[in-house]
C-alpha cells in the first residue's frame, strides 16, 4: 500500500515537472518572436528595473528620515521626506510609462508577427489539411487564440517588474529587521501550492473555452454562408437553438474558469493578513519597548505594504499565462503541421508545355482508402480529354493531382518528361487555369476578381478577357461597371455571371493547361449557352482536362475517359464508346433514354 502511494506521488511529481517543462518550452518559443525587437525590449526591461529599484528606494529612504523626524524632532527632514517621496514617484511614473509603452509595442508586434506567420503557414498547407480541418477552427486560431497570447507578451512587464520589486523590497525588509522579515515572509511558500493548483485549472478551462469558442465560430460561418438554405428549409429556430446550446456550454466553461480565478485574491488576502498580523504583533511590541524602533517599524510596514500588491499581481499574471499557454499550444499545433506539398531544394522551373502531359501508373489514397488505381494516360499538347463516370469514381481527385493539390501515392505525372514533383509548385500552377462548378469569387470589384493572381495586367487586357468570356456586356450594365463590388462569394451576381467572371479570370491567366471541373453543371440552359461560348474561347489551343456534365462540353473532346471506382475502364471518342456498348453506353442511356441520344446539349453522366 505504501509502495503504491509512493509510486502515485512520484507519478504526480513527474507529471507536474513535464507540464512545467512544456510550459517553459512553449513560452520560450513565444519569446523567440521578440528577437527582431530586442533593442526596444532591452530598453523596456531597463525601465522596469529602474521602476523596481525606485520602489525599494522609497521604502529604504523612509526609515532614516523618519528617525530624524521622530528622534531629533527636526521638521526639515519632514520636508526632505516629502520631497524624496514626490521626486521618486515622479521618476517611477516616467520610467513606468516608457517601460509599459515599449513592452506593449513589442507585444503588439509579436502578436502581429504570430498572426502573419500562422496565416502564411496555413496558406502553404495542402488541400488534405483543409479537408480535415474546419474553416471555423482555423478562423478561431487566427483570431481568438492569437489574441489570447497577447496576454503572454504583455505579462512580460509584470514578470520583470513584480519579481524585481518583490526582491528589492524583501532585501530592504531583511536589512531593516531580519527577524521581523522572517516572521512576515514565512507565509510566502504556502501561497505557491494553492496558486499553482489554481493555475492548472485555469489552463484546463481555458483550453475547453477555446474549443467551445471555435465551435461557435464554426456554427456562425456555416449558418451565415448558408443563410439561403437555412431560410429555405425553415431552420432558423433550429439553428438559433443550436447556437444557444453551444453558447451556453461556452458560458459554463468560462464561468468555471472565472470561479477558479476568483479564488486567487482571497487566498492572497488571507496570507497577507497573517503576515500583517505577525508584523503588527512583533513590530508593535518592539516599538512599545523601544521608541527608537518605531521608525524601523514604519519603514518596514511601508515595504510590506508595497510587496503584497506585487505578489497579488504576479499570481494573476501567472493565471493569465495559463490561458496564453493553452492558446499557444493550439497555435503551435498548426504551425508544426508540415506542408505535404513543397519544393525540393533543387526544384526546376517548369517551362510551358510543348509535347504532352503523362500519367504513368498513378495511384492515390486518402488515409489508406484507395481512390485511384494504376491510371495510365498520355495527353498531347492542345488535346482535350473528358472524364466521365458515376459520382465517387475519382474524376475530381484525378484532376487535382495535376496542379499538385495532392501528391500521387504511387506512379508519376510528367509534363514534357519532367516529373511535376521535381518542378517548383509556383511554376507548375502558373501554367494551369482552373474553372470549377463551385465558382470562387472574392468580396472585391469585378476587375480585381478577373485580375486575381495577375494584378499587374493592364485594364485593356482585363476588358479583352471579359469580352472573350462573354461577360463584358453585363459588366458594363452594372452601376459601376468593372469597379462594381460583387459582395461575399459574388452573391450580387447570377450563377451564370459568376461563372463567366471565373472564366475571364482563367482567360486572363492564359495558362497552357486548363482544368474544367463540371463548369456548367449548376447552370440553367440559357446561362449554360452563354458560359459554353466562353468556354469554347477559353479552350482554344490549350491542353484541357474536362470533368464532363453536359455533352455540350465534351463534344469538343478528342478523347473521353470513363472512370469506375478509380480505374480507367474505357477510352475513346463519343461514337467509339457508344459502339462498344460498355460502361459509357450504360451511363449514356441512363441520361438519354428520354431523347434517344439525339441531342448534344443534353446532360451526360455526372460523377
Amino acid at each position: 500500500m505504501i509502495l503504491v502511494k509512493i509510486k502515485e506521488t512520484i507519478a504526480r511529481i513527474k507529471a507536474r515537472y513535464e507540464s512545467a517543462n512544456e510550459v517553459f518550452l512553449i513560452y520560450q518559443r513565444l519569446l523567440g518572436y521578440i528577437r527582431p525587437y530586442r533593442v526596444r525590449f532591452s530598453w523596456a526591461i531597463l525601465m522596469n528595473m529602474l521602476y523596481s529599484a525606485t520602489s525599494a528606494g522609497v521604502a529604504y529612504l523612509i526609515q532614516p528620515l523618519m528617525a530624524q523626524i521622530i528622534e531629533a524632532k527636526d521638521l526639515r527632514f519632514l520636508t526632505l521626506l516629502v520631497l524624496a517621496v514626490v521626486l521618486t514617484n515622479i521618476l517611477r511614473a516616467v520610467v513606468n510609462f516608457f517601460g509599459t509603452y515599449l513592452l506593449r509595442m513589442v507585444g503588439l508586434s509579436v502578436v502581429r508577427d504570430v498572426r502573419n506567420h500562422l496565416y502564411g503557414h496555413i496558406q502553404k498547407l495542402s488541400l488534405k489539411f483543409f479537408s480535415g480541418t474546419h474553416t471555423g477552427v482555423l478562423t478561431s486560431r487566427i483570431t481568438n487564440d492569437v489574441n489570447l497570447i497577447t496576454v503572454s507578451v504583455n505579462a512580460i512587464e509584470g514578470i520583470v517588474k513584480d519579481p524585481l520589486t518583490i526582491l528589492g523590497l524583501i532585501i530592504v525588509a531583511f536589512t531593516m529587521d531580519p527577524k521581523l522579515a522572517l516572521f512576515t515572509f514565512v507565509v510566502l511558500p504556502f501561497i505557491a501550492v494553492p496558486v499553482s493548483q489554481i493555475a492548472g485549472k485555469v489552463r484546463k478551462f481555458s483550453t475547453r473555452g477555446q474549443v467551445k469558442a471555435a465551435d461557435i465560430t464554426t456554427i456562425l460561418m456555416e449558418t451565415f454562408s448558408g443563410a439561403r438554405i437555412v431560410k429555405a428549409f425553415g431552420m432558423e429556430k433550429y439553428e438559433t437553438e443550436r447556437f444557444e446550446q453551444e453558447n451556453f456550454k461556452l458560458f459554463k466553461t468560462l464561468l468555471r474558469s472565472a470561479r477558479v480565478k476568483a479564488m486567487n485574491d482571497p487566498i492572497i488576502e488571507v496570507f497577507a493578513t497573517v503576515g500583517l498580523a505577525l508584523v503588527l504583533t512583533y513590530g508593535g511590541y518592539q516599538s512599545f519597548k523601544d521608541k527608537a524602533y518605531f521608525s524601523h517599524f514604519i519603514s518596514f510596514s511601508v515595504a510590506i505594504a508595497m510587496i503584497w500588491p506585487s505578489i497579488r499581481s504576479i499570481t494573476k499574471i501567472f493565471n493569465s499565462l495559463q490561458e496564453a499557454i493553452a492558446a499557444a499550444v493550439r497555435i503551435f499545433d498548426v504551425l508544426d503541421t508540415k506542408a505535404e506539398i513543397f519544393d525540393k531544394p533543387d526544384a526546376l522551373e517548369l517551362q510551358p508545355i510543348k509535347k504532352n502531359v503523362e500519367l504513368s501508373h498513378v495511384s492515390f489514397a486518402y488515409d489508406d482508402e484507395p481512390v485511384l488505381r494504376d491510371i495510365n494516360l498520355k495527353v498531347k499538347a492542345g488535346e482535350v480529354i473528358a472524364f466521365v463516370g458515376m459520382s465517387g469514381g475519382g474524376k475530381t481527385t484525378l484532376v487535382n493531382l495535376i496542379p499538385r493539390f495532392y501528391d500521387v501515392t504511387q506512379g508519376s505525372i510528367t509534363v514534357d518528361g519532367t516529373d511535376i514533383r521535381d518542378a517548383t509548385v509556383g511554376s507548375l500552377r502558373s501554367q494551369i487555369g482552373i474553372v470549377t462548378q463551385q465558382t470562387i469569387l472574392f468580396s472585391d470589384t469585378i476587375k480585381n476578381n478577373i485580375a486575381y493572381g495577375t494584378h499587374d495586367m493592364p485594364d485593356k487586357a482585363i476588358f479583352a478577357a471579359a469580352r472573350a468570356a462573354n461577360a463584358h456586356d453585363f459588366i458594363t450594365r452594372l452601376p459601376h461597371g468593372y469597379d462594381t463590388m460583387i459582395g461575399e462569394q459574388g452573391m450580387r451576381l447570377s450563377g451564370g455571371e459568376r461563372q463567366r467572371i471565373s472564366i475571364a479570370r482563367a482567360i486572363l491567366k492564359d495558362a497552357p493547361i486548363l482544368i474544367l471541373d463540371e463548369a456548367t453543371s449548376s447552370l440553367d440552359t440559357e446561362s449554360e449557352q452563354e458560359v459554353q461560348k466562353a468556354l469554347e474561347n477559353l479552350m482554344k489551343g490549350r491542353t484541357t482536362f474536362v470533368i464532363a456534365h453536359r455533352l455540350s462540353t465534351i463534344k469538343y473532346a478528342n478523347r473521353i475517359v470513363v472512370l469506375v471506382s478509380g480505374k480507367i475502364v474505357e477510352e475513346g471518342t463519343h461514337d467509339e464508346l457508344l459502339a462498344k456498348s460498355g460502361e459509357y453506353k450504360k451511363l449514356y442511356d441512363m441520361q438519354f433514354r428520354d431523347t434517344g441520344g439525339a441531342g448534344f446539349h443534353e446532360p451526360v453522366p455526372t460523377r
